[in-house]
């Protein structure tokens, strides 16, 4: 999951969710003001493992 973190200068803040990073980049660059891309990893995601080979 990707979140984008938008801050105002009224001192909100807004989040908005995508499923996917290309989704999340797209919007990001039309967003205004202040923002912070995160990709959020849950330990649980298949693909993610904290075991080294």
């Amino acid at each position: 999951m990707w979140v984008i973190t938008v801050y105002s200068q009224e001192n909100e803040t807004a989040l908005f969710e995508f499923n996917t990073e290309k989704e999340a980049r797209e919007a990001c660059k039309l967003i205004v003001g202040c923002k912070i891309l995160t990709e959020v990893i849950y330990f649980n995601d298949e693909g993610f493992s904290l075991e080294t080979a």
